[in-house]
């Protein structure tokens, strides 16, 4: 079994951190408070409840016990199969992305869309366009006259791209990453469609926030991509994005306090550590002070008068590390493999750790609404919380 105060932030302690267990009566919402887990369901009985709320710092229920004394399940270690298993902290919110939002990414995104989803044909389209475009756009501000003088340069170039558009234009591509209620947690299985020969992990930090826009806290994320799918066509990007297992988040969400604030998302440093069972390591870095649009933005053009999401949201802020490391064969770049470990970290989030298998060998997604509505009422919950 494994200790899961391993996988967060030094100071977690002094955290709030809000989550979800798999209790036997059904799934349960959480609360790190003190360095104690308290279970919350009959304050709040979900996560878009508890986010809701305007402080949790006086939200009460049965104590579970000491965060540092428990231990938890791990999909793929048969020996933790007796300990707690901890969900994504995500319920009824909806799980919304942005994408593009930094000009490396950009970059790749147009890799993708020029090599038709052929990796081999990347590394020469990358030589082609790395300098010109990323230098560019990487102090470019979108939107401004600056990127739309870009823009007209571009065209006459024959370099204009749609992922240019939502890179250094006025509108943010803000997209659906998952159903409500079917993304994974901490120690679960990422999905990779077994159709896709050219995917990837992207390593990112996910705002949540409550159904005004305002922002409760923040949790790491994975993105997970396949990019010879996008790259094929943008118009099959539910195909490469919504696929089952491939939204995972956690451990926890860290709920904005005094000692930990929006400005802790805006500077953190995003790592990722890809091991493969072929011996082959991958690391690197996000500075999250590179986005190219700041967390309010994105949020902004999230929610507002032309949608809402009464339960709230939670919104993948993107991520600048597309791997172009070599891995099966010179200029094929990176993809993954089954049984890669895939570590997200932060040193004010934590880790999310998981492991790679295809969609169709991960665990189904099984609970919708409607199963979890009849859980609550049967467990008497559906009064409570705001």
């Amino acid at each position: 079994m494994t200790r899961i105060v391993d996988y967060l932030p030094a100071d977690w302690r002094d955290a709030l951190l809000l989550g979800r267990l798999e209790l036997p009566e059904g799934p349960t919402p959480i609360l790190v408070r003190g360095g104690r887990v308290l279970d919350i369901s009959q304050f709040a009985a979900t996560t878009a409840d508890a986010a809701a709320m305007a402080d949790l710092r006086t939200a009460t229920g049965p104590d579970l016990g000491a965060l540092d004394e428990m231990e938890f399940a791990v999909a793929w270690d048969d020996a933790s199969a007796g300990g707690m298993k901890l969900l994504s902290p995500l319920d009824l919110q909806c799980v919304k992305a942005s994408g593009v939002t930094f000009a490396v990414s950009a970059v790749e995104r147009v890799i993708e869309e020029r090599a038709r989803g052929d990796a081999g044909r990347a590394q020469e389209i990358r030589s082609q366009l790395a300098e010109r475009v990323g230098a560019d756009l990487s102090a470019v501000k979108p939107g401004s006259d600056q990127a739309m003088a870009l823009k007209d340069a571009l065209i006459a170039d024959g370099l204009w791209s749609q992922y240019l558009e939502v890179a250094i234009g006025k509108d943010a591509e803000i997209f659906t990453k998952a159903p409500v209620l079917s993304s994974v947690g901490w120690g679960d299985w990422v999905g990779v469609r077994s159709d896709s020969a050219w995917n990837n992990p992207e390593p990112e930090v996910v705002v949540v926030c409550d159904a005004t826009g305002r922002p409760v806290g923040a949790a790491l994320g994975n993105d997970v991509n396949l990019r010879d799918i996008e790259g094929r066509s943008a118009l099959l990007l539910g195909k490469a994005k919504d696929n089952n297992a491939s939204a995972a988040l956690g451990p926890f969400i860290r709920l904005f306090d005094d000692g930990f604030s929006l400005d802790d998302v805006r500077n953190a440093v995003v790592s990722l550590e890809v091991t493969g069972d072929d011996g082959f390591v991958m690391t690197g870095a996000s500075s999250m002070n590179l986005i190219s649009r700041d967390p309010l933005d994105l949020i902004g053009q999230t929610v507002g008068k032309t949608h809402q999401y009464p339960d709230g949201f939670a919104l993948y802020l993107g991520t600048m590390f597309a791997p172009i490391q070599d891995r099966d064969a010179p200029g094929q770049g990176f993809t993954h493999h089954i049984g890669d470990r895939v570590r997200v970290s932060s040193p004010r989030l934590g880790v999310l750790e998981n492991k790679v298998t295809t969609c169709d060998q991960a665990p189904p997604w099984t609970l919708g609404v409607s199963g979890l509505m009849r859980n609550l009422a049967a467990r008497g919950l559906l009064g409570t919380a705001v």
